[in-house]
């Protein structure tokens, strides 16, 4: 039972520690140095790792913020550990699981000063695992989850561009959080809505059937 519901219970304890954490931030953000709390349009989650706030005070909300994106990435993880168990193509299964992995390894590094190095790491990964079952999930009837994956790419490809460029920056900390909500939803259809039948070729879907038929 802990097993199966382990990324949900990861997700709500990681994403209440942050907002917790929102809740000690001292203030400072790209828009007004000077401002008081965290501004959740204009605050980057990446304040909440500082040793300083925007506005140079110490940043009471570092603790909760580290504890809470350890668990987050760890809930992640465990979600790309376990997926791939429902792909029938060994090689992408492997692919999902050590790039979701290692993406999730190189997250968790970005509440250090080597966040500007570490966060390339983690895009080119999580978008190539996320990419990965975008394919697998055109294969299926689950139209909905394709649908889902196309806007997470998006926003996820946007959320890069926007970074690297710099064009739109001052829409960067709100694009950021829509990307999390909408890569959480994402992460919990896929554990509680999919099965490995889904993701069966449909050779073997129909071998099985007619095995089915075949011992009546």
């Amino acid at each position: 039972m802990l097993r199966k519901h382990f990324i949900l219970v990861g997700i709500i304890i990681s994403i209440s520690l942050l907002v917790v954490s929102t809740r000690h931030y001292p203030g400072g953000s790209q828009h007004d140095k000077n401002s008081v709390g965290y501004d959740w349009k204009n605050n980057y989650v990446s304040n909440l790792f500082e040793a300083k706030a925007v506005n140079g005070a110490d940043n009471a909300s570092r603790p909760w913020a580290m504890f809470g994106m350890l668990l987050l990435c760890v809930s992640f993880a465990f979600f790309f550990i376990e997926f791939p168990k429902k792909i029938s193509s060994k090689g992408a299964a492997s692919v999902i699981r050590y790039c979701g992995v290692g993406a999730m390894l190189f997250a968790f590094l970005a509440v250090t000063p080597y966040h500007d190095t570490v966060i390339t790491a983690a895009s080119a990964l999580a978008l190539l695992s996320m990419f990965y079952i975008t394919v697998f999930l055109f294969k299926t009837k689950l139209h909905l989850l394709k649908i889902l994956s196309i806007v997470l790419l998006l926003t996820s490809y946007s959320c890069n561009y926007v970074y690297y460029t710099r064009s739109y920056v001052e829409f960067l900390p709100l694009l950021q959080k829509i990307a999390l909500v909408i890569t959480i939803i994402w992460i919990l259809s896929l554990q509680y809505f999919t099965t490995v039948a889904d993701f069966l070729p449909k050779t073997e879907v129909a071998r099985k059937a007619e095995d089915m038929t075949t011992n009546r």
